[in-house]
């Protein structure tokens, strides 16, 4: 296997709990992505998928097992902001969005981290907007935002400095069936195009299936569905 063919994730036998071991979420996890494959994290609220999204950016650690990302530890401190600076989006299922920024300001906040040059920002967060149906929005505040376009503008923060790896968490959650349908197929669209690895956690089978794999959380084991 050539490193392009490399998983770009990686994670052996990930045990996690809480409460001092009295509360078990993750039970033995191993999983592997790919540049370009779209992974679904499908399970009821409570079974785990929050979590093994975590330890996959580095905001838990496990307490046994291995957990790689980019060929990195995320659990350590310069490789996570590393990861997290260059390699990694998060796409939570509140926006998190700056009130006081406009939509273009929002999406350039990952850019200015890095020293991106303006000129590479500029054609990136245009082409992004653009992609996303936000081209028209780009100067409006959050609070004039529907709840469908503070999303689409949280999805294109997480994807202004191309990461290779991009997790999802509930990022349907709050919308309505419509609007869910439309920010789930953008964030497949966009994945597939550009050859980014997509853990999604959702509770909804329909989104679940439409990815290349679909992983069931059940009592902390992780199963091929």
């Amino acid at each position: 296997m050539s490193d392009n063919d490399a998983p770009l994730i990686r994670v052996s036998n990930a045990w996690k709990s809480y409460d001092g071991g009295r509360v078990p979420v993750l039970r033995g996890v191993s999983l592997q992505v790919r540049a370009g494959e779209t992974v679904a994290l499908w399970g009821s609220s409570g079974s785990g998928k929050s979590t093994l999204l975590h330890l996959l950016g580095g905001l838990d650690l496990p307490d046994q097992g291995q957990v790689s990302v980019c060929g990195m530890d995320p659990g350590g401190d310069r490789a996570r902001l590393e990861l997290r600076r260059r390699h990694l989006g998060f796409v939570f299922q509140l926006h998190n969005l700056i009130a006081d920024l406009n939509v273009e300001e929002n999406v350039r906040i990952p850019a200015l981290a890095v020293n991106r040059p303006r000129d590479e920002t500029d054609r990136r967060v245009a082409a992004l907007l653009g992609d996303l149906g936000l081209a028209h929005r780009r100067r409006h505040r959050v609070q004039d935002l529907s709840g469908g376009e503070r999303q689409r503008a949280a999805i294109c923060r997480a994807l202004c400095n191309a990461p290779r790896v991009l997790l999802a968490d509930e990022p349907t959650g709050s919308l309505d069936e419509e609007t869910a349908a439309t920010v789930f197929a953008l964030l497949q669209g966009l994945a597939r195009r550009e050859g980014i690895a997509l853990v999604i956690a959702t509770h909804e089978r329909r989104f679940a299936e439409a990815c290349d794999r679909m992983l069931g959380l059940r009592h902390g084991v992780l199963h091929d569905d």
